[in-house]
């Protein structure tokens, strides 16, 4: 038996919850740190790039739900320390207001169980849904999953940022602390019974990871994805951490005020999303490769926009140039996505959460390392140049990296198939 409609969304509301509090942590927790508390935005992108480094035992959990099969418990329990980590990191800016290193040591420690709850519930969610989804449905599922969890950050950036002004500590714990446990109780009532109902027990696998990883890493369209999925998640996020400092500090904009930002910014990547998942589910209109592409190449040219917007005080350009790359984004994001869940069940079929899990690791890699670099390089160029034109010059750097993206996507992707569903990679030419 394999996932109804309704077993699919029940699932994609884990995802929603999964966002709905790592934004928390990327946007609001990273704003607070740089512009309130007047931090280097090097710290916050060390601290993301840790949540992010951490992930690189996405493959370990992968195999582990694979070869246990009991990915459920992975999904729960992997929530309840995502929620402690999203707890200890708000608490965390708070020790840091008065004490450092007592709050650096306290977010640091958050910061490894964020990575550690994303890396055990995503992945293993991910693999439920690769392994028990029927094939033609599979495009499909990744559009509506991972719409629902861009329609959490959404929805979470944009409430937190109504509620959040005046800031005080106090109303940011209480926050924090109805979104962790909203999305504890909400995962559980969803994702219980459904494996059950499923896919029959798994007989236990012998084989031990350093095997089941190789022989994963062994299939060449995986090496290929892995490649692409590491250079173009670079590029989205590098602009992560420095986006709602740079609306502080160059446009003035609050907590509050910022915080919706990355709301409406996400607003935007769900449209995109809407957009080619109806293109090329329903309307079967443009390839996977084409819409990664205008994707990638839409991105570079709103980067560039809002790069030049640095000298101009007024809100109202700014938020609709921010929209403008959601959207782009959202376009290359569910393509790609598509493309993952297609992919995942090629090969051997009991190791679709280890190749998940590989893909997992390179994007959790590449977005660390993106997150990390673009903080550090507009940290220095702060040092020898203005505001606007320091943050500028990174949103331009991200934008060649999309440019390169898209080279990569036209050399190595199929243009011959027109469905995520159906969507394949070729070796380069």
């Amino acid at each position: 038996m394999t996932l109804s409609w309704l077993q699919i969304v029940r699932l994609g509301l884990v995802q929603m919850c999964l966002g709905a509090i790592v934004v928390l942590t990327t946007s609001t927790l990273n704003r607070l740190m740089v512009v309130e508390l007047a931090l280097p935005a090097v710290l916050p992108g060390f601290l993301v790039a840790l949540h992010y480094g951490i992930q690189i035992t996405r493959p370990s959990w992968g195999f582990m739900s694979d070869t246990k099969g009991q990915r459920t418990r992975f999904i729960i329990g992997g929530m309840v320390v995502l929620a402690l980590g999203g707890l200890g990191a708000a608490a965390g800016v708070l020790v840091l207001e008065h004490s450092f290193w007592p709050g650096l040591l306290l977010s640091i420690l958050a910061y490894v169980l964020i990575g550690l709850g994303v890396a055990a519930s995503g992945t293993s969610l991910l693999a439920l849904l690769a392994t028990a989804t029927a094939s033609e449905r599979r495009g499909a599922a990744a559009t509506i999953t991972w719409l629902m969890m861009i329609a959490g950050i959404a929805a979470t950036a944009g409430t937190v940022g109504a509620f959040l002004d005046p800031y005080t500590p106090a109303l940011l714990m209480k926050i924090v602390a109805i979104v962790t446990g909203t999305a504890v109780v909400l995962t559980t009532l969803t994702v219980w019974g459904i494996e059950r109902r499923v896919i029959s027990r798994r007989e236990p696998d012998e084989m031990p990871f350093r095997e089941g990883f190789k022989e994963v890493w062994a299939e060449r369209r995986a090496r290929i994805f892995t490649l692409f999925v590491f250079l173009s998640m670079s590029a989205y996020f590098m602009q992560e951490l420095i986006l709602e400092p740079y609306s502080g500090l160059v446009f003035g904009f609050t907590p509050g005020q910022s915080t919706s930002l990355s709301g409406a910014q996400n607003g935007g990547v769900l449209i995109g999303m809407i957009l080619v998942g109806l293109s090329t589910s329903v309307f079967r209109v443009g390839s996977l490769r084409s819409w990664v592409i205008a994707g990638c190449l839409g991105s570079a040219a709103s980067l560039s926009l809002i790069a030049g917007m640095g000298n101009f005080g007024s809100h109202l350009p700014f938020m609709p140039a921010v929209v403008l790359m959601g959207f782009f984004n959202g376009m290359f994001a569910v393509a790609a996505i598509g493309a993952m869940m297609a992919l995942a069940g090629e090969g051997r079929s009991e190791r679709e959460g280890t190749r998940m899990g590989l893909w997992g690791a390179a994007q959790a890699i590449a977005a660390g390392m993106g997150g990390l670099l673009g903080a550090a390089a507009a940290d220095g160029l702060r040092q020898i140049m203005d505001d606007a034109p320091a943050f500028g010059c990174v949103f331009l750097a991200e934008a060649v990296l999309f440019v390169l993206s898209a080279w990569m996507a036209l050399r190595i992707m199929d243009s011959n198939r027109p469905t995520t569903e159906s969507a394949g990679l070729v070796p380069g030419e």
